[in-house]
This record gives C-alpha cells, sequence and structure tokens, in this order.
C-alpha cells in the first residue's frame, strides 16, 4: 500500500521499576534522514534502532524519542559512584594545571551516567527497547498507509481529469485541422498568380505536421497508465511517480507550443495545473 511520508505515533510498555514509552514523527524529506533521542541506559542500542528503522522506512526526516520512566515509589534516580569518584579523580588532575576550575552541580548531574533511573538488566532493557520499537513501528507504518490512501485517492482523480482532457484535445484535433487548411487556402486565393496545386498540397501537409500531436496525446495516455499501475504498488513510488510527472509535463508543454487554438491553449493550461497539484501531493509520499 502507498504511504505518506508525514505520520506521528507512540506507544508505552510497562517494564520492572517503571515504564519504557517511544515516539515516532516523520515530516517529507527526499532521502531517510533519522535522529534518536535515547536514555543512557539504551545509547549502545543506536547502530540497532537505526537499522530497524530503515528496514521499515524508505523517505522522510524522522524523530525517535525513547524515554525510560521509574515508578512512583521505586527510589528514583540512583547516582553511579563509580562515575562520579572517575570524574573527581579528572578533576583534581586538573586543578594545578586550572586553579579556577569550579566544578557545577547542575552539569556534574547532567553527565551522561551520573545518573542512572534504577538498577536493571542492560540486555533485557535493550530486549524490551526492540520489541516496543516493532509495535511502533506497526502504529507508524498504519498512520502512513492511511495518509498514503488519501493521497493515492486524490491523485487519481486529478490523473482521470488528465484524461479527460486528453481525450478532449483528440476530439478537437481533426476540427481544428480542418479550420486551419480552410485559412490557408483562403489567403493563398488572396494571392495575385494562382498557385500551383502541388505546391499548395506540399505547404499544406507542411503546415498541418507542425501542427500535429498525436505522439504527444498517445504518450500521455501511456503516463496515464503507468501512474496508475504505480498507484496500485507496495511501498515507495515517490521518486517513480516525481519523475512520471516530469513526462506529464513535457507533453503538456509540446501540447501548449503547438496550439493555434483558443480550446486547446486551454486545455493545456488546464493539463499544468492538474500535474502542478498531483506534484504537490506526491511530494508527500514515501
Amino acid at each position: 500500500m502507498i504511504r505518506s511520508m508525514t505520520a506521528y505515533a507512540t506507544v508505552e510498555r510497562p517494564i520492572e521499576g517503571g515504564a519504557l514509552s517511544a515516539e515516532l514523527r516523520a515530516v517529507n524529506h527526499r532521502f531517510l534522514e533519522l535522529g534518536l533521542r535515547l536514555p543512557d541506559e539504551l545509547r549502545a542500542l543506536e547502530p540497532a534502532l537505526r537499522e530497524r528503522v530503515a528496514a521499515r522506512v524508505a523517505r522522510g526526516k524522522l524523530e525517535l524519542v525513547v524515554r525510560l520512566r521509574a515508578a512512583e515509589g521505586e527510589g528514583g534516580l540512583h547516582l553511579d559512584q563509580a562515575m562520579v569518584e572517575q570524574l573527581a579523580q579528572v578533576s583534581a588532575g586538573l586543578a594545578a594545571r586550572f586553579p579556577g576550575l569550579r566544578t557545577n552541580l547542575t552539569e556534574l548531574l547532567q553527565f551522561p551516567g551520573v545518573l542512572r533511573s534504577r538498577d536493571i538488566d542492560p540486555q533485557v532493557l535493550q530486549a524490551q527497547a526492540l520489541v516496543l520499537l516493532e509495535a511502533l513501528l506497526d502504529q507508524f507504518t498504519a498512520a502512513r498507509e492511511r495518509e498514503g490512501s488519501k493521497l493515492a485517492e486524490a491523485i487519481a482523480e486529478r490523473v482521470d481529469a488528465i484524461e479527460a482532457c486528453a481525450a478532449q484535445a483528440r476530439e478537437l484535433i481533426p476540427q481544428i485541422r480542418s479550420s486551419q487548411r480552410q485559412k490557408l487556402e483562403a489567403r493563398l486565393a488572396e494571392l495575385a498568380q494562382p498557385a500551383d496545386p502541388g505546391r499548395l498540397e506540399q505547404e499544406l501537409v507542411l503546415s498541418l505536421q507542425k501542427l500535429d500531436v498525436d505522439e504527444e496525446l498517445d504518450r500521455l495516455g501511456s503516463h496515464i497508465k503507468e501512474i496508475r499501475r504505480a498507484l496500485k504498488q507496495d511501498g515507495a513510488v515517490g521518486r517513480r511517480l516525481d519523475f512520471l510527472l516530469q513526462e506529464f509535463n513535457r507533453e503538456a508543454n509540446t501540447l501548449g507550443s503547438k496550439s493555434v487554438d483558443i480550446r486547446t491553449t486551454n486545455i493545456a493550461v488546464e493539463l499544468k495545473v492538474l500535474i502542478d497539484q498531483i506534484r504537490e501531493q506526491v511530494q508527500n509520499l514515501e
């Protein structure tokens, strides 16, 4: 199923001595960019978390936040005495070289590893975090798919409108050719000297060839089939659709440049409007 790049999900699970929660949010981005905010107890798990997210998400700017919360009455925070002793030794060693060096209590407590929520087996905690992440990614993917479904419907409606414009242009082309032939014949009839019939026919053919947009309309029809096929695929399709829109835009530009009738000019303008609307929606797709 097609997925949007924007989504938000959050989960929380009770663990021994507290709770583990995580939230994941994403906005549009050309590539996958993941920012992590983890408690000290889970910093070693960062590579595994990045790998798990990358396996489930192709594009987007994501922010993953994991929190470890102690249960009420569980003793609160614990000071890592070994860590504090190491920092004290470092401070003592620097005191002789930097007499003005002062240790700030707040900064000391913020140093990674000084304060710990509780004594929890790191392996158990990491395993619980990975299970929590999978549940989070399930919710996150479901949210992306719901939004992606809505975007796909909106894109499909505009593709139908593009197809209607192409059909309208195809119906008008024979009328425009006939009108242009009559205009050219009328102008040649005004000449003082009669034109050579063979030369006249040749000029008519050359003039009408410049107005021929059958190839452009055929290619447009092919692109319409391809974009509909892409909308039915699973996984990331945003880049594929973006490429197709470039082809749509090329055909619309050619149709407009070859137009000699206000009706086909208006159709070309409408095509450009529809293509731009689709592009805005495609930018939100993974």
